[in-house]
């Protein structure tokens, strides 16, 4: 009984050593052979020394160039791209995939939901991992979930929102492509909610630009992601106390840089470094994607490109600057709901829309498209300006925002040479909240001035003719007197 127990006992120790010598022989036959630092130094050289495409522009600012093999700078919020390499590439993102689960996490969730932990959003991600401890049937808030993605960069967060927002990873997942999509963007294809390498999950720097632009004009989730630390409390729902700390260089300030918004970094063997970050200086909000680089460069290069487009770039809003497509407000015809004067002008320029342009360049240098295919009742058309072919910003010709209209507006007509009939909905409706108003004071103060102008004009013409008609009877009498004295000349010559 004890040999044969032994026995038993020698076989399993026997069975699981093999097991043991056969799994590491499978890890070593499957382990990725890392690059040495003089390989991935070479590597960097030969990217930096990539085109940059937005240097093909004539009179454009010449970008620095930097060992990213992709990279972009936009500014968020005309969409215009300062710096161009390689912008449409298929690349890894890494981490910086979580940008886009935080952005639709807070567009669908509700920040003090509970979010749980599954089997499957932890036991997901390898062991390697990014992640924050978190065990199964635990569960914080969306709000500390965000917190826990952007300041920790953890995977089972990311996926733990996923299965919050939508059920299941892979309807999260399907949501992820779809939100792409509604963006613009068109070279990107997401496997996951957190960046974890897989040969189907890519982007490109325009697209995650195009990601970032949308997040970075969500104040919350600005806020969040320019957190360089973050303290999670016990709770009954997680039971431990514990620091994250932001790995984001230029959020922590150890690279110092004036007017971040916020970002996040990423990282795998496949990827290599990649960084997003935003910044504001000037008035200009502008995003920076770097990818596949080799730390500490995608620090040090975003500062060099946010240098490059805070320096040699200008805001210019466009309603001051436009008069080709300005409606004067001088006419008789304003919208409004006062006759008497208080009306506004039927069109105006977006006040709020800029153009980025080099600091060399004026605003009359801009070339401008129109376009009336706009979807807006209150916009009547678009107005695109571009430099040397290149975009720097766009402007609506809208409605006076007080009164949305029911006019239609001919738009085969050139510039501001622009017509307004009544629709037939109005016509025949009894609807009047929508009506184009003569401006009264205006008009009584043009006809009270055209007919003080043609009263003193009567004046003056009567004054004129009653100065010739005097002449007139002046030069008779004068004529008169002249004959008498002759006739009383030719009589004195007489003897009578």
């Amino acid at each position: 009984m004890f040999l044969s127990y032994i026995k038993n006992r020698t076989s399993s120790a026997f069975f699981l050593l093999a097991s043991a010598v056969l799994c590491c022989s499978l890890c070593a036959n499957t382990m990725t052979v890392h690059a040495t630092y003089e390989e991935l130094t070479q590597e960097a050289e030969e990217r930096k020394a990539l085109p940059i495409q937005s240097n093909d522009i004539e009179n454009w600012p010449a970008g620095p160039a930097v060992s990213a093999e992709s990279a972009i700078l936009m500014d968020i919020d005309t969409g215009s791209i300062l710096y161009a390499k390689n912008i449409h590439k298929k690349s890894y993102p890494a981490s910086t995939t979580k940008l886009l689960t935080c952005l639709i996490a807070v567009e669908q969730g509700n920040l003090d939901d509970m979010v749980s932990f599954s089997d499957t959003a932890i036991f997901s991600v390898p062991t390697d991992g990014s992640k924050i401890g978190m065990d199964v049937g635990e569960s914080i808030t969306l709000e500390q979930s965000l917190y826990g993605i952007l300041v920790g960069s953890a995977n089972e967060v990311a996926n733990a929102v996923g299965e919050y927002i939508s059920g299941s990873l892979e309807e999260f997942i399907n949501l992820m492509n779809e939100r792409a999509a509604q963006l613009g963007c068109t070279d990107s294809h997401f496997m996951n909610t957190n960046g974890l390498h897989d040969d189907n999950h890519y982007t490109s720097a325009y697209d995650l630009a195009l990601i970032s632009a949308a997040f970075f004009q969500n104040d919350m989730l600005c806020k969040i992601g320019n957190t360089d630390r973050y303290e999670f409390t016990a709770t009954a729902t997680q039971p431990d106390d514990f620091i994250l700390k932001n790995k984001h260089r230029l959020i922590t300030g150890e690279d110092p840089y004036d007017g971040i918004l916020g970002g996040k970094t990423g990282y795998t063997d496949q990827a290599r470094q990649t960084l997003v970050t935003c910044a504001e200086q000037n008035g200009m909000r502008l995003v920076c994607v770097v990818f596949k680089e080799e730390s500490p460069s995608q620090f040090t290069d975003t500062i060099e490109l946010f240098d490059y487009g805070f320096h040699n770039f200008q805001l210019m809003n466009i309603s001051e600057h436009e008069d080709k497509y300005q409606i004067e407000p001088s006419g008789f015809l304003q919208t409004g709901n006062d006759i008497f004067g208080s009306s506004k002008p039927i069109l105006t320029i977006d006040n709020n829309s800029s153009v980025i342009i080099p600091n060399t360049v004026s605003f009359d240098d801009l070339d401008s498209t129109i376009d009336y295919n706009v979807s807006d009742e209150n916009r009547i058309a678009q107005i695109e300006y571009s430099y040397n072919d290149t975009y720097v910003g766009s402007a609506y010709l809208e409605l006076a925002a007080d009164n949305a209209s029911n006019y239609e507006f001919d738009t085969n007509l050139e510039t501001t040479n622009i017509s307004v009939e009544k629709s037939d909905e109005e016509s025949a409706g009894p609807d009047q909240n929508n009506i184009i108003f003569i401006n009264v004071k205006k008009v009584l103060i043009i006809v009270l001035s055209t007919a003080f102008i043609m009263i003193v004009l009567f004046i003056l013409r009567a004054f004129t003719i009653n100065n010739r008609n005097a002449r007139r009877r002046q030069n008779r009498v004068k004529r008169k007197q002249h004959r008498r004295e002759r006739i009383r000349s030719d009589f004195d010559d007489f003897d009578f």
